[in-house]
């Protein structure tokens, strides 16, 4: 038998109910705070991820899947989606819309990462881009907007990380003194950080090996080395989220995974996701368009939130189960009843309800199915029924029954519904 690949999996029913009611949920966040949503390509030319998040990063030489094509150019799966959201918006000039764009996607992203709990290697992610302001209102509002997602979703006790990683006009000084201090404790370190330290030393304070931390936890700390106007910008978004009451804590190692974050950094974890519980990050990300070709400036700001690991963060009490409830099972006694109960199905499938119509018009078979399926109501329709233009209604939960006029029968159950669902 052939299984899905290691890392891979099928969300089936009734835990896909749950994926499309986060989806659902982040999409009304998004209107409300006016981002749009943006589509783009699984795949891409592996330099735009190179050039973008960074040759020496994990992601890059380790994680991705990229092949050649068969006209030599190489592809890659999207590890992660803002480096294409900035490609699309300069390859269709998206500099040219008034005001800022405010973008926001959802979609599959491929790492060949060791899996564990709430991380694949084909995961999801609900994720946003502000580009074309280096404002620290901006800054504060996508954090907000960010956390209010996870609000709406039923995200208890968010913790939200905050840090700067400063500027190309103050991080180099940073970079080295790291790297002579790396290379005082590089055989204490692990293998990838002895790489890390030569290569790319501020992806040392990436690293998430336990025995690595004590070590890292005494290197410098960037917040020390901070130009002036990196300091500004810093103070101005921690005074503007505690004015709109959001709590925070600062936290100085945080650099995020990516080369392209400048300034601002945050993340949010979760308690229920065990070791790896991040649940949602993001920054900063001013330069990274003129790295992939725009002549136009464009700084930006963008988050990307997990959706596996947001899924598992709220499962414990928003169940799958009650949200693919079935609300109709609705049962056809004899030929005339056949053709009158798909009317009704009709009607109420209009109406808003999910119906399902049996194909068995056996009474007591047809309400063990209903039963099974969880259905709230059973509507039976018979001669007497059609005769009285009615319905028989079952209450499911109660078992009481009654008979409900048809033109009235979908506010009726409305009612119904609602009161069942009432605390």
């Amino acid at each position: 038998m052939i299984r899905a690949i290691r890392g891979t999996r099928d969300i089936l029913p009734p835990q896909s109910a749950l994926w499309n009611h986060v989806e659902a949920l982040a999409r009304e966040v998004f209107r409300t705070f006016h981002y749009q949503e943006i589509r783009t390509p699984i795949f891409e030319e592996t330099a735009l991820f190179a050039r973008g998040v960074g040759e020496d990063t994990d992601i890059v030489s380790k994680e991705m899947y990229s092949w050649t094509d068969r006209d030599g150019t190489s592809l890659t799966l999207r590890p992660e989606n803002t480096a294409s959201v900035i490609r699309a918006w300069i390859e269709h000039r998206m500099d040219q819309m008034p005001g800022l764009a405010r973008l926001y996607y959802m979609g599959p992203m491929f790492r060949r990462e060791r899996p564990q709990k709430g991380r694949y290697r084909q995961f999801s992610q609900i994720g946003a881009e502000c580009i074309g302001s280096e404002s620290p209102v901006v800054d504060a509002e996508i954090i907000d907007l960010a956390l209010e997602i996870l609000n709406r979703c039923g995200v208890r006790n968010p913790h939200l990380l905050l840090n700067s990683v400063g500027c190309p006009a103050c991080r180099p000084a940073f970079v080295e003194q790291l790297r002579a201090r790396l290379a005082s404790v590089r055989g204490e370190l692990c293998q990838d950080c002895q790489r890390r330290s030569e290569t790319n030393p501020l992806r040392v304070l990436d690293c998430k090996v336990p025995e690595d931390q004590n070590l890292i936890d005494s290197l410098p700390s960037i917040l020390e080395h901070l130009c002036a106007a990196c300091r500004s910008h810093f103070d101005a978004v921690q005074e503007l989220l505690a004015a709109r009451g959001i709590e925070f804590e600062i936290r100085s190692r945080l650099v995020r995974g990516l080369d392209y974050y400048t300034r601002t950094t945050f993340e949010v974890t979760h308690g229920a996701l065990g070791a790896q519980n991040s649940i949602l990050g993001g920054g900063r990300y001013d330069g990274l368009a003129e790295a992939l070709g725009s002549r136009v400036p464009a700084p930006g700001i963008g988050f990307s939130i997990g959706e596996d690991r947001l899924v598992l963060a709220i499962e414990e009490h928003v169940s799958a189960a009650e949200l693919a409830r079935l609300d109709v099972f609705l049962v056809p006694i004899g030929p005339a009843a056949v053709k009158e109960a798909a009317l009704v199905a009709r009607e109420l499938r209009h109406a808003g309800f999910s119906v399902e119509l049996s194909a068995d018009q056996k009474v007591k078979r047809a309400m063990e199915l209903a039963n099974k399926a969880g259905a709230r109501f059973a509507i039976l329709i018979g001669d007497d029924e059609i005769a009285r233009a009615s319905a028989a209604v079952k209450d499911m939960a109660s078992g009481e029954q009654a008979q409900v006029p048809r033109a009235g029968l979908a506010g009726v159950l409305r009612e119904k519904k609602q009161a069942s669902a009432a605390p």
